[in-house]
């Protein structure tokens, strides 16, 4: 069953300060098959005690939120509830958490203050209403300026 993807985010993860994957990621890397809370929390615990620092849950396909839950290393959770940015420009959303995540660090606050100053970023930047071209466009990664 679930040996090869625990055995595969233990080769490639210890080096990580934060991992953080959407839940369908979490649910394939954890062999789970529910998207409910109580998975949520038990895929973020999950990674954080295989030798990540953090194990982050992205909720944002779910509904109408876009709630996320932080697992620490000693096994705490928390969650980080907001409602869904109703936009269809969602391309790099992802990326961009885990870069606003790195400056985060990069800037001494501690893995739980660089998660919400992240997730805030995103919010912005989604609900900023940027519409470029056709399809899922970007998000507007200028919104504060």
């Amino acid at each position: 069953g679930g040996e090869g993807a625990g055995s595969c985010a233990m080769r490639f993860c210890p080096w990580a300060d934060v991992i953080a994957p959407s839940m369908p990621e979490a649910a394939a890397l954890c062999v789970l098959a529910g998207e409910g809370e109580s998975d949520m929390g038990r895929a973020a615990r999950w990674l954080a005690g295989r030798g990540v620092g953090a194990g982050l849950v992205k909720g944002g396909q779910r509904g109408d939120s876009a709630d996320d839950v932080l697992a620490l290393p000693d096994g705490s959770l928390t969650w980080l509830r907001a409602p869904r940015v109703d936009t269809r420009n969602t391309h790099g959303t992802g990326c961009t958490l885990s870069s606003a995540i790195a400056c985060g660090l990069a800037r001494s606050l501690t893995v739980e203050q660089a998660v919400r100053s992240a997730k805030d970023y995103v919010r912005g930047a989604l609900g900023a209403g940027m519409n470029l071209g056709k399809g899922s466009g970007p998000l507007d990664h200028m919104w504060e300026y």
